[in-house]
Parts: C-alpha cells; structure tokens; sequence
C-alpha cells in the first residue's frame, strides 16, 4: 500500500519540488475549510492568492495543473457555477481565438520576424537604441495591432535568436531535431555568455512589454477592453485616441524616458551587452543564411511579408475579428508558401494552445470575482466619493485591483457601473467621459505591476522564451517595477491635472 501511495505522491505534479507539492495540497484541503468557518467572501479571496501563487511559481509547475484543480474545487465548492464559467469565456471568445490562430498565425512568420530582427539586432549596436527602439516598436504596433500579437512577435524573435546560438555552440547540424532547453553539454565559456545573452535578452523582451502597454492604451483596438469602453462612449477610433492622449502621450514620453535611464543606469538589471561571440554568431549565421537562399526562400520571405502588410491593414481597419483574420493569416501562408503537411500545421499551435487553456482557468477565478462581488465594495466607495476625486480615485482602485486580477475584468465591471450611473442621471456626460477616461488608463497602465493585470505579461510569463531567459514570476515583476511606478504616477498626475 505504502509503495502505491508513493507512486501517486511522486506522479502528482511531476517533477516539481516537494515542497510545491505539499502547498497545493494544503490549499485544497483548507479551502473548503475557509469557506464552511468564514464563507464564500474569505475563501474566494483566498483562492485570488493561491492562484497568484501558482502564477508565481511558473517555473515550478506550469499554471494550467495547479491553477486547474483551484479552479475546479472553487466550482465543487460553489464559489462560482459552470454557466458563470461558460459566460465568462463566451464573452472573452475573441480573446480565445485570438490566442488560438492569431498565436499560430506568427509561427508561419517566423523566418521573415527573425529576418527583421536580426537586421535590427546586428546593425543597431547601440544598446540604449536598440531597447528604445523595442519599446516604440512595441507600442507602436500595439496600438494598432493586439498586444498579445505583439508580444508573440518578440517571442518568437527572442527563441529565435536563443536557439541560433545554443544549436552553434552546441555542435548540432542545423537540420538535426535540437533542444536548446538543456544546457549540461555546454562548455563552461559558452555557460557564461549564454548567461549574459539571456540577460541581454530579457531586456529586449521587458522594454517590448511594457512597450504593448504604453501602446495599447491609446487607441480602440489596443486592448479588449479599449473596444468595450469606447462601445459604451460611442467613440471611433479617431475620438478614442483624443479623448486618451492628454493621458497616453504623456505616459508614452515619460515610459520612454525611463527605458534610456534603466539602459543608462543598469538599475533593475537592466543594461546587458550582448557578448561579442554571440554577435559574430547571429552575424555569421545571417550571412550563411543569404548566401544559400534561393528563389524559392526569397518567395517565402516576400510572402511573408506581404501577409504582414495584410495583417496590419487588416487590424488597423477592424476587417473581422483578431483571431479570424488570424486564421486567414495561416490559411494564406500555409497554402502560399507550400506546407500541406499536418504535424508541421500543428506546430504552430504548440504555443499557444496550453495558453489558452489557462487563460480558461483564469476565467474560473474571475467568475468567482464576479459572483462573490469581491470588488463591488470598492467600487461603491469611489461612487460616494467627491465627483472631483472620482478620476483620481478610480484611476488609484483599477490599478490596484487590475494588478492582482485581470485588467478587462476590473474595466468591465467599473465602466457597466459607471454608465448605469449616468443613465440614471447620477453624473453628467461630461463628467462620465472623465471616468471612462479614467477607468481605461487605470486599468491598463499601473497593471504593468505583475503578470496577473496584463495576459501580454502573462502570455510572456509562460511562453517558451521565459525559462530559455530564465524570466521567472518575481524577476518579471523586479524588472517591471521602475516601468510601475513611472507609468503609474505620470498617469495618475494626467488624469488629475490635464483630463
């Protein structure tokens, strides 16, 4: 019996630490607990850290398996229902698709994405230029594009990169399957400046990031619950971006601004050289590559490229949803550029795909949000308060709770209070506009906090390129930090003295 016991101790979870282990049973076993001596208020709010934690401890033990089984017993334990569940993810279905195909649209660009960045990376050897130039790319595309396909575009320029390297000083012919994951045949040189490329690299993909988030305040497409406010405003494009830029250009100035000082400083561990070796690696690896394309790679690479540009306009124009015009993307390129084979069109999905079963998980904890009306205080508070306070106020309570929740969650449950409270008269339009204004920023600029407020965090959080870097939880939120506060103040100041 003992023996069988073991088994099942040492199969759950896997490899994670015991210690791990032994956490994620206690908070099953004292959940229900919580809940039958302090009721659903308490247990709810305990399930919100417990699921931070698992977050937390991504490197541990993907999400999905804890954060799963939290999820479950939070429905066994009616916290929430399963048609809460399913009217949470109906509602987010845009965001599922776009995780699902627009993911896997940006694996069939990978050998153009890489092209680019490689060109960028070999001929701006200026550091500071280089990340300044990641941010605004960042933001600039993510303004018209959606952060999560924004950042799908720096991970896979960032693996590609780490696997260049790892493959060449690893021995491995390029055609042979490698695993640039394992590290235990390296020699102790190439362990060192494996080390400070990483470094160097999570920089890029940091200053990226928070890049999406400069962006994807300013404009109605830049994040979900953008779309969301200015369908309650009645705004289009052009009248979201005004109404947001005495708070988003600012905001945009001041990010900036600290990108050059962290780069200047070093501070956060910022300030990471790539190593020369690695340089002349990628160098060499670009011009081997050139040299043996043919007329076939180059129709690929224009292919490529010219679905980009569809794409952009695509977005830009809001032709169809993001995650359809993402299945475009990967019917166009597969069809164009020759891959008819299953297990290659599979591949693509790979990414994304465990993603977005997590992101199903993080529904589950955002209904019990919902259905316990954990934030309702909160928001009743801001209500009462002095109308001259409120944009303040609700600027300070988003960020807060869009940092350890779910940034469209707190917009949607904020925005449907604040227009019943103008349909009602309690507010006039002028001062609901003030709000909104306040409630969108809010909601995505002080959530740079922690991967929990933005999924672009979170998708980064837990892509492949995270534990390649060794971009763990808290590192990310160190590293974030500088970003947090400026990003937070500077808003904050906006919405009190300019909106």
């Amino acid at each position: 019996m003992r023996p069988l016991l073991q088994a099942y101790y040492s199969n759950f979870l896997g490899n994670s630490p015991s210690w791990y282990k032994q956490a994620i049973l206690c908070f099953l076993l004292v959940n229900p607990i919580a809940l039958m001596i302090f009721g659903p208020v308490t247990a709810g709010w305990l399930l919100i850290f417990e699921f931070i934690f698992t977050l937390s401890m991504a490197l541990k033990c993907y999400p999905l398996l804890p954060g799963g089984l939290l999820a479950i017993e939070s429905v066994l334990m009616h916290l929430t229902e399963p048609s809460s569940l399913y009217h949470e993810v109906s509602s987010n279905l845009p965001v599922i698709l776009l995780l699902m195909f627009m993911v896997a649209g940006i694996y069939f660009m990978k050998g153009m994405l890489l092209y680019v960045f490689t060109k960028l990376l070999l001929n701006v050897r200026n550091k500071t230029a280089l990340s300044l130039l990641f941010a605004l790319m960042g933001a600039v595309l993510s303004a018209f594009l959606d952060a999560l396909t924004v950042t799908a575009v720096l991970i896979s320029a960032a693996v590609g990169f780490y696997s260049i390297y790892h493959r060449v000083v690893s021995g491995s012919h390029k055609d042979a399957d490698h695993d640039h994951s394992v590290d235990d045949h390296l020699h102790e040189n190439h362990r060192i400046e494996l080390d400070k490329f990483r470094a160097f690299l999570r920089n890029l993909l940091m200053h990226g990031a928070v890049g999406t988030a400069l962006g994807g305040v300013c404009t109605l497409v830049g994040e979900p619950q953008n779309l969301l406010i200015g369908e309650k405003m009645g705004w289009h494009f052009v009248e979201f971006f005004v109404h947001m830029a005495p708070v988003s250009m600012p905001v945009l100035a001041c990010g900036l601004l600290t990108t050059i000082l962290l780069e200047r400083t070093g501070w956060f561990g910022y300030g990471a050289h790539i190593p020369e070796p690695v340089f002349n690696i990628l160098k060499d690896f670009d011009r081997e590559a050139q040299s043996q394309w043919g007329s076939k790679e180059r129709a690929e690479l224009y292919t490529q490229f010219a679905v980009a540009i569809f794409l952009i306009l695509a977005l830009a124009l809001h032709l169809a949803e993001v995650g359809i015009i993402g299945l475009t993307v990967i019917v166009l390129l597969t069809s164009m550029n020759g891959i008819t084979e299953e297990h290659r069109i599979g591949r693509a999905f790979e990414e994304a795909l465990p993603f977005t079963a997590l992101l199903v998980v993080f529904f589950t904890i955002v209904s019990v949000i919902h259905d316990q009306h954990l934030f309702t205080p909160v928001i009743e508070w801001v209500l009462h308060m002095d109308l001259r306070n409120q944009p303040a106020m609700f600027f300070v309570a988003n960020g807060l709770l869009s940092a350890i929740s779910d940034n469209v969650f707190v917009a949607t449950v904020y925005i449907n209070e604040v227009t019943d409270a103008f349909r009602s008269g309690r507010i006039s339009r002028e001062h609901f506009e003030s709000l909104a204004i306040a409630i969108n920023t809010g909601t995505n600029l002080p959530s740079v906090a922690t991967p929990n407020g933005q999924a672009a965090f979170l998708f980064l959080l837990t892509s492949a390129a995270a534990p390649l870097v060794r971009l763990s939880y808290m590192r990310m939120v160190y590293m974030a930090l500088p970003y947090t506060i400026v990003l937070s103040v500077s808003g904050l100041l906006a919405v009190l003295f300019l909106v």
